[in-house]
């Protein structure tokens, strides 16, 4: 594709951002930074979680990931499911009864001021690496169908992404977040259902009928494993997949912040109701189109990638014409910015909320602090960006969910131990028992298929994390009374 049409859809795309973010900006101050004054509408705020949950990562990495695993990934979001029933009737209405600006502000009330900042701290390490890798896979989009042809090396390219993202969030946060992620969200399902109609008409498709005949033929569409030893194992990416949405929804700062910007918990909770259904469409259309994309190539004779994430780019950019080219750059650019510009307010707000005490500084003093911690994660992501782009080797999305196998298990830990036990513990050794458990989960990990008859771990990793954590916080039996009750 021409770069200069990239660079036309560029400009046109962040000048539109921009305008929504000067426009939502108006008198905005860091209460509507942190959380929109509490007056967003629950149909913006579910409709822009879509973009948000899926980012770049889902929309290149699904659709390639299709040759290797089929349909198996959706045996995961039918799990999704279940997570969300759980966040919308336990985790919500405990963060609305509290009124928490950082949800993980409820470990301090529950277990004390170590168990809080082990929380966030898990929570900024986790969405740091998470949201630079889903941020990576737009860059190197871009690169290749614009910086690279212009001859704009990668590290500025990559720095000039992060700039227009922290241009169009400095001032409004979420407030102007929940604009821009629904405007992404369009542009992102839209770039997916037009390229599975573009590449149908190529295929000589007789419309829907025509697609769902071809999908439910082919080799990829297989969606139920039922073997025991297989990672794609029903019940193990089932249960991974409840748990991955409570603690990479409902325990995360991102997703919770913006849920917690609706009016009252009753809007919250129909906010993610809708959400639910949304994504569980949208997800089986990504699925719906690698399977599509795959059939194509072959009837086309064009020989798949050698890394399943560059399958869908390569032929976006270079086989299926201008128009799907176009497409797939807003598309991809949609979905990735949706997430990364909502984890950069979100990461600036656990950090300013627990460990800079903003809420205690006067106004002149909240907005200068805000504004640097804004700014020192806008260089993290950087940094971490680039040292991504060298050593990665695998799926995206793949080392994506192992991350989170790591480092969201203490989390999972710590609020089921404080929502279904009244126990209290030493809270000077949480850290531990957090620090502890991600690497007794390692250890199980690399020796399982030795130490337990062939069995190999997948996304339940996870699952395993936070129970080592909750088993650990049990031993910690603490010497002062449990604040359960108060809490509830």
């Amino acid at each position: 594709m021409n770069p200069y049409i990239s660079l036309i859809i560029l400009i046109f795309y962040f000048g539109m951002l921009i305008t929504v973010s000067i426009y939502t900006s108006k008198g905005a101050d860091t209460n509507t930074f942190f959380t929109a004054n509490r007056q967003s509408p629950w149909y913006l705020v579910a409709f822009g979680m879509i973009g948000t949950s899926l980012s770049g990562v889902t929309f290149i990495s699904v659709p390639g990931a299709v040759a290797n695993i089929q349909f198996s990934y959706f045996q995961v979001v039918i799990g999704y499911i279940l997570g969300y029933l759980v966040i919308g009737t336990v985790l919500m209405p405990l963060y609305y009864r509290l009124n928490l600006i950082s949800i993980y502000s409820y470990l301090e009330q529950r277990f004390g001021f170590w168990s809080y900042k082990t929380g966030s701290g898990f929570f900024l390490l986790s969405r740091t690496v998470g949201s630079a890798v889903r941020l990576y896979v737009a860059a190197q989009v871009l690169q290749l169908a614009l910086f690279k042809p212009l001859g704009i090396p990668f590290e500025v390219s990559v720095a000039i992404t992060i700039f227009l993202i922290w241009i169009y969030t400095f001032k409004g946060g979420v407030k102007t977040i929940i604009v821009t992620d629904t405007l992404q969200t369009f542009f992102l399902i839209t770039a997916v259902i037009l390229t599975i109609v573009l590449v149908s008409q190529e295929l000589n498709l007789d419309g829907i009928s025509g697609i769902w005949k071809t999908v439910q033929e082919s080799k990829y569409s297989k969606i139920f494993y039922w073997e025991t030893n297989d990672p794609k194992n029903f019940f193990k990416q089932f249960l991974a997949g409840v748990f991955i949405a409570i603690v990479m929804t409902g325990l995360d700062q991102d997703l919770m912040q913006k849920n917690l910007t609706c009016k009252n918990i009753g809007e919250a909770q129909k906010n993610m109701f809708w959400f639910t259904i949304v994504l569980v469409i949208v997800n089986f259309l990504f699925l719906s189109l690698g399977a599509l994309l795959y059939v194509y190539a072959e009837a086309q004779g064009i020989p798949a990638t050698a890394k399943t994430d560059e399958f869908y780019p390569m032929l976006a950019l270079n086989h299926l014409g201008v128009v799907v080219g176009i497409t797939f750059l807003l598309g991809i650019t949609a979905a990735t910015y949706a997430s990364s510009d909502s984890a950069l307010t979100a990461l600036t707000t656990a950090f300013c909320i627990d460990f800079m005490n903003i809420e205690k500084q006067p106004e002149e003093k909240r907005s200068s602090i805000k504004f640097w911690v804004h700014v020192g994660f806008s260089v993290v992501f950087y940094i971490v960006i680039l040292i991504f782009n060298r050593l990665n080797s695998k799926e995206v999305i793949t080392a994506v969910f192992d991350l989170a196998g790591y480092t969201y298990g203490p989390l999972l830990g710590l609020f089921s131990f404080g929502a279904f036990t009244k126990r209290s513990v030493n809270d000077r050794l949480v850290p531990f028992i957090c620090i502890a458990a991600p690497i007794i989960t390692y250890i199980l990990n690399e020796n399982s298929a030795e130490w337990f008859n062939g069995y190999k771990f997948g996304f339940e990793r996870l699952i395993i994390n936070g129970l080592i954590t909750f088993v650990g916080l049990w031993l910690l039996k603490g010497s002062k009374s449990s604040s359960y009750e108060t809490l509830k």
